[in-house]
């Protein structure tokens, strides 16, 4: 009896041991696809997320990362007018979960995707991109330029699986000499258009000026259009009785001169 169940035990313990070390169980973590390998050979199904066995010896899973990652990259390049520009680049991808067997075949594991795929892929959109632009309108045109540049890229990397999520650009860079022209050229701007100001604000100032000339020369004519003569004598008439309402009745007394006041009351 003990002998039987010590046989068992040490069964038991072997089959644990064969099952530890051949290790038919494979386990897919969120954000993780599973290529799977037949003796090297490729497998077209892919393993998904969860608990999976495996023939051991046989078959051989790689695990492939399916998450968004960032990558962040510059490429040298030469504008429409011969201008040298360095453009860093910061773009969003993910492995297409249903290519990932293809991605595996053709790159390696997705370490080697950054290197290999991403970043001469960047280089290459930005040049055929840059190359369509003057150094100027690379400023003005940006977001034109981000989804030129975004296009090229989702139809490169497309054809390795590679799924774009988000891409801008992150800072254009010029020569010394290129950023000293624009900004003298901005500074002779700025001048012009104070210039241009202050003309315009003189030749509204002496606009004003005129019309408001115009319109005291127009009022003093309209006055004397209505200066008539019957309203010099009305005015006339209005003097003498404000004069008389001020008269206390008293007449003037003249003590000098060569007409002196005479009393007509003392000849009665």
């Amino acid at each position: 009896m003990k002998i039987s169940l010590i046989k068992y035990v040490l069964i038991a313990a072997v089959a644990l041991v064969i099952v530890l070390i051949l290790n038919p169980f494979v386990v897919i973590g969120a954000g993780q696809r599973g290529v799977v390998l037949n003796f090297g050979a490729v497998q077209k199904d892919v393993l998904n997320e969860g608990l999976h066995i495996r023939i051991p010896i046989m078959q051989k899973v790689v695990i492939m990362n399916v998450q968004v990652q960032k990558g962040e990259g510059q490429g040298d390049a030469a504008s429409k007018d011969l201008q040298q520009v360095t453009t860093n680049v910061a773009v969003n991808y993910h492995l297409d979960p249903q290519k990932v067997a293809d991605v595996y075949q053709k790159i390696g594991t997705f370490d080697a995707v950054g290197d290999r795929i991403i970043l001469p892929a960047v280089s290459e959109s930005v040049k055929a991109a840059t190359a369509q632009y003057t150094a100027e309108e690379l400023i003005s045109k940006r977001q034109e330029v981000r989804e030129k540049i975004r296009q090229h890229l989702l139809t490169r990397l497309a054809v390795y699986g590679v799924i774009v999520d988000d891409f801008s650009i992150v800072n254009f860079a010029f020569s010394r000499e290129f950023n000293n022209a624009i900004e003298s050229k901005t500074t002779a701007e700025q001048l012009k258009l104070k210039a241009e100001r202050d003309l315009e604000r003189i030749k509204i100032e002496a606009e004003q000026k005129i019309t408001q000339a115009q319109a005291e020369a127009e009022s003093l004519r309209l006055q004397k259009e209505n200066v008539t003569e019957n309203l010099i004598k009305l005015r006339q008439i209005e003097m003498q009785q404000r004069a008389i309402e001020k008269w206390d009745g008293k007449l003037p007394q003249v003590t000098g001169g060569a007409t002196p006041f005479i009393d007509l009351r003392q000849g009665q």
